[in-house]
This record gives C-alpha cells, sequence and structure tokens, in this order.
C-alpha cells in the first residue's frame, strides 16, 4: 500500500492534488474522504471531476445524499453521507444509482457506510493546519 502526505495552502492546490488523483482512477474505482467539516473534501472530489471532464458546478450533495456527473468520462459519483446516522435504517438501495462498475465513486463521511462499500481503491484524509492550509494524506487501499 503506498501513501503520501502532502501540504496544500489554497483550495487551488487542494484542487490539483484531487486532479492528480482522477488521472489514475478507472469506472468502478471507489475513493473515500475523511476529515472534518471545512476541511476540503468536496474542493478534492471539484478537482478530481474537473479532470474527469465535467463542468458541472461541483457542489457538497449533503442535503441529497449523492451527485452524479455523468458527462464526465469516466462518469463520477460523489457521495456525502454526513447527515445518516447508519446505513441500517435506510433503504437497502439508496447508493444503487452511484456505486455502479461505470462510475468513479468519491464518498463523504464514508464512517456512516461502515466497510459496505465495494471496491475502495483510495482513502484521503484532510487535516485543517492552519489558515488555508491542509494536510492531505492519500493512501492507496490494498486489493
Amino acid at each position: 500500500m503506498s501513501s503520501r502526505t502532502v501540504r496544500t495552502t489554497h483550495a487551488e492546490q487542494t484542487e490539483a492534488l484531487g486532479a492528480e488523483l482522477a488521472r489514475s482512477l478507472r469506472p468502478g474505482d471507489v475513493v473515500l474522504l475523511r476529515g472534518e467539516m471545512g476541511s476540503g473534501k468536496t474542493t478534492f472530489v471539484r478537482g478530481a471531476a474537473r479532470q474527469l471532464g465535467t463542468r458541472a458546478p461541483v457542489t457538497s450533495p449533503t442535503y441529497t445524499i449523492g451527485r452524479r456527473y455523468d458527462e464526465a468520462s469516466p462518469p463520477v459519483a460523489h457521495l456525502d453521507l454526513h447527515r445518516l446516522e447508519s446505513l441500517q435504517d435506510e433503504d437497502p438501495a439508496l447508493l444503487d444509482d452511484y456505486l455502479t462498475d461505470s462510475h468513479v465513486v468519491f464518498v463523504e463521511w464514508p464512517e456512516v457506510a461502515d466497510g459496505e462499500l465495494p471496491r475502495v481503491r483510495w482513502t484521503v484524509t484532510l487535516a485543517h493546519a492552519g489558515a488555508d492550509a491542509r494536510e492531505i494524506t492519500i493512501a492507496e487501499v490494498a486489493a
């Protein structure tokens, strides 16, 4: 498993790091994003989605569970599970439209899914490091 930590000092650098990771992603890959509120998870996803070809606004799907950017290549699904306590009390098909073999999937607040997410390839952990700085650790998950 490979891992690296990068310090960014503004949103554009965080987006660029997301774009860099996106170049290695394939359809069906799942990327877990961890970090407290405001740590840059959606900013990271925005950079990745842009790299994959979406031109639509990339915003947090906190109140809708997820957004799909089907014009990207491969298509992108962006989930935010923050408002859920767990998946146990939810419709079992809640995430089916997002977790497909054809999409690259980014999941914010993955702790809610507690190991129920398939094909996790990367974890990205973002932490505040003062002012606009972030410490971002990207780790490949062993197959």
